[in-house]
């Protein structure tokens, strides 16, 4: 295909009547779970023993292991850990997330599954746990970048007001960077912008030779990493390399899916969606079938129960 081809052309897709048709039929969507879950073999979930015996006849758990005693199912120790949706309700859902780069509202996911709202709202955030990786230190160079998320003080309710001022008032920072070799980014949801939060931020996910570029914030001056500033106040954008407009790129993603899709995110579970931005970000270069595989992987050991999900802080 054609160096110019739009978008990531090299990627191979599945339609949605591919993605309907894949999991039509129970058998193959569970052999498919298990088979993308545990590529080497079934293995226990309690006790991690390979010794397994697979009793086709005894779902809804078909395996027993024969070291530990226990029975369970693919769904078991995961994000689908006692869900009572079938696999193939699990199957689409994952596609719907991992093809639809501003997100899928838990309403869309209701209409789309044949859910009620409330399970596709949990749906979705167990999904978004699959997203949680620890891939290492980025070796650069990294583009740093920090943005706010929330409403305008104007927008809200008089009652709702802080009427603290305007700018980055009543909102949430959120703080990321981009490696520019690999084009993964790593974010996270912070208290602050101080010069001990972000700059920790950035000696925690980078090498110490790491070469950082990132806007004339004040909190990044004395950074211990070979540094470069651009002066946004000033009109300048880029200068050389030093540059953060692949890590505002993907800000500007974050902020459409917000604004089109969810149209609201709570600051409980702001983390949530910025892991959801972030993972389908990092696995976009990968093919369709294959993105839909590490989430299953992902989900392992991650398992996100509904009274968890609606606790009150403490």
């Amino acid at each position: 295909m054609a160096n110019n081809a739009p978008g990531k052309h090299y990627r191979k897709g599945i339609s949605l009547f591919q993605a309907v048709e894949m999991f039509s039929d129970p058998d193959f969507t569970e052999s498919w779970f298990v088979e993308q879950r545990w590529p080497d073999g079934v293995e226990c979930p309690v006790c991690d023993s390979a010794n397994i015996q697979h009793r086709t006849t005894r779902k809804p758990q078909p395996f027993r292991c024969n070291d530990c005693r226990k029975d369970f199912s693919v769904k078991t120790g995961t994000v689908m850990h006692a869900s009572k949706l079938p696999l193939k309700a699990w199957g689409l859902a994952l596609y719907l997330l991992v093809t639809n780069l501003k997100g899928v509202s838990s309403m869309k996911l209701h209409r789309d599954l044949g859910v009620t709202q409330k399970t596709a709202w949990h749906l979705g955030h167990r999904i978004r746990q699959a997203w949680i990786h620890d891939n290492g230190l980025f070796a650069g160079p990294v583009e740093v970048d920090e943005t706010y998320i929330g409403g305008l003080e104007k927008n809200k309710h008089e009652s709702t007001k802080l009427k603290a001022g305007r700018g980055a008032v009543g909102k949430t920072p959120v703080v990321g960077l981009k490696d520019r070799e690999t084009n993964q980014v790593r974010t996270a949801v912070v208290a602050s912008t101080d010069k001990a939060t972000l700059q920790g931020f950035v000696t925690r996910n980078t090498e110490p030779t790491a070469q950082v570029y990132t806007d004339e914030a004040a909190a990044y001056r004395g950074i211990p990493r070979p540094h470069a500033a651009v002066a946004h106040s000033a009109g300048e954008y880029v200068r050389g390399m030093a540059h953060t407009n692949g890590m505002e790129s993907h800000w500007a993603m974050f902020k459409r899916g917000i604004d089109g899709t969810f149209h609201h995110i709570s600051v409980k579970h702001l983390h949530r969606y910025n892991t959801e931005f972030e993972g389908r970000h990092n696995n976009r270069p990968m093919d369709t079938r294959d993105q839909m595989g590490a989430m299953v992987r992902g989900a392992d050991g991650k398992r996100l129960r509904y009274v968890d999900l609606t606790a009150r802080a403490a």
